[in-house]
């Protein structure tokens, strides 16, 4: 299980790269091999302010739909669309082109609640 250490996490499997006052969103690779081969990402929040632990949107696979919470309270300012016609790429790069949305974070002492690598493994028992 690929696991990068110069990201945060979520108990949630979402991970969170921190870029100044903008974050990048995506889920994490125990989380893609867990839902399996991804078909559809829906994010229909694009430029609303969402509200940390809100859902952003949901990533649909062969066998379940799972709903994507907001690691920070922002805006999301852009959604990944290679997503839309390859939505795979969650599978197969899920911490690079696989990425889902950028947040502009509001509040970023919310940050500090985030999980690190350690933490992380922690909640999957890795």
């Amino acid at each position: 299980m690929n696991v990068p250490a110069e990201l945060k996490y979520t108990k949630d499997h979402e991970w969170i790269k921190i870029d100044g006052d903008t974050a990048i969103v995506g889920i994490t690779d125990f989380a893609q091999g867990e839902l399996g081969d991804i078909v559809y990402v829906d994010v229909d929040t694009l430029d609303e302010e969402v509200d940390k632990d809100e859902v952003f949107g949901t990533v649909e696979a062969v066998k379940t739909v799972s709903d994507l919470f907001m690691p920070l309270t922002g805006e999301v300012v852009e959604f990944n669309e290679k997503l839309e016609d390859d939505p795979e790429l969650v599978n197969t790069d899920p911490y690079g082109e696989g990425w889902m949305i950028k947040i502009s974070i509001k509040d970023s002492s919310e940050i500090d609640e985030l999980l690190d690598v350690e933490g992380y493994k922690e909640v999957v028992g890795a």
